[in-house]
């Protein structure tokens, strides 16, 4: 079966004067007061929250999900084939999942969503000292979703963050608020740490790698996940919704799936996250000290399509503000992403072309990202 072909859109012309003043973000409309969203922030009704479409979309008080629970703790330990058992089920039904006792310390994370809140709280003219609209940039602060390619804004600033060698990011990071590098710098290195053994479990759970028996098993995990990952890419996104005057009208972020493996998501109390599961939009219940973790196009990719990715979004509200630091993880930047050979047979034939970063750098620079049409793209 051939490749599916992707259609291009004509950039958005973000020089233009009407534009100007939308790219400085949704924080910068909410310091300087409005009581309605702009026109460039409304999204068609058949897509926003109150409306009706497929049955497709309750409100954000409406129907919560409880996601199943990985008790990291207990992975690492006797009971692990029975949790093995559950991630599995998690990845193949929900594509999502919150892991708990993960190690990372209360400190570590209430610090992280602190320093998140007080970097957007700092004036415009801070912030935008690292506003551009490269997306290959070390750092990045920009709006909405891709503003140079969104014909409709959502209601998002957000901060990006080159964390895969963490030597050569750090000097181009913020160094305002002034605990902001080493905050970052410890949350990251700790967070990446976590994907690594999350990874070994989901390894284990696929058969990618043969069992042995006893620490040759561990070992042969071990080996395996730090071929592949070790000096592997990670993106942390620094997410900012403030309290929106018609969060009817908008969205925080538009129906989309995450490329990478896996996604690592620290939220704060506010809700907000909602997953699709069988035809219905749920709202993700925050769990204190938790990370939420998602199934990404590469690892569907990966798996064959085992484990699918599965699209989420994100709401706004009139009353909270709410901050969330995502942080997402694959191979090395200019590795080829492919489906496991263990993964392949007459049965199940290989469903996925190769892929890389830079493949999807290139799609995000000429296309409008809309709910899992990159994926789509790869598909054989």
């Amino acid at each position: 079966m051939g490749c599916k072909v992707m259609e291009t859109k004509p950039e958005v012309d973000i020089s233009s004067k009407s534009m100007k003043k939308y790219n400085k973000g949704v924080r910068h409309l909410a310091e300087n007061g409005i009581s309605k969203v702009p026109k460039k922030y409304i999204f068609p009704a058949s897509q926003r929250n109150n409306e009706k479409k497929d049955q497709l979309v309750p409100s954000l008080s409406g129907l919560n999900v409880k996601l199943p629970i990985i008790d990291f703790a207990e992975l690492q330990g006797p009971n692990r084939l029975a949790v093995l058992d559950s991630l599995t089920k998690a990845c193949e039904d929900y594509g999502f999942f919150q892991v708990i006792n993960h190690g990372i310390s209360t400190d570590t994370i209430r610090e992280m969503i602190d320093v998140s809140r007080r970097f957007f709280q700092q004036p415009m003219e801070e912030r935008s000292k690292f506003m551009t609209t490269d997306v290959r940039a070390p750092v990045r602060y920009g709006t909405s979703f891709n503003q140079s390619q969104d014909s409709v804004f959502c209601w998002r600033d957000f901060l990006k963050l080159n964390c895969h060698s963490m030597d050569e990011s750090l000097p181009h990071w913020p160094t305002s608020p002034s605990d902001f590098r080493d905050s970052i710098f410890e949350y990251a290195k700790e967070n990446r740490f976590l994907f690594l053994k999350i990874m070994e479990a989901i390894t284990e759970s696929l058969g990618i790698v043969p069992k042995t028996t006893g620490n040759d098993n561990n070992d042969a995990l071990k080996d395996f996940v730090s071929k592949e990952f070790e000096d592997g890419s990670h993106m942390m996104v620094v997410n900012c919704y403030p309290s929106c005057p018609q969060p009817d009208l908008t969205l925080g972020m538009p129906p989309h799936s995450d490329y990478g493996f896996l996604t690592l998501l620290l939220q704060d109390e506010v809700e907000g996250l909602q997953i699709q599961h069988e035809g219905q939009w749920l709202t993700v219940e925050p769990i204190p000290n938790s990370f939420v973790v998602n199934v990404g196009d590469h690892l569907e990719i990966f798996s064959n399509g085992r484990y699918k990715s599965v699209l989420h979004r994100v709401l706004v509200n009139a009353i909270k503000s709410r901050t969330s630091v995502a942080s997402l993880h694959s191979m090395p930047i200019m590795n080829m992403v492919r489906p496991s050979p263990t993964l392949i047979n007459e049965d199940n034939p290989r469903r996925y072309l190769d892929t890389n970063f830079a493949t999807f750098l290139d799609f995000i620079t000429t296309c409008e990202l809309k709910e899992k049409n990159f994926l789509d793209s790869r598909k054989c």
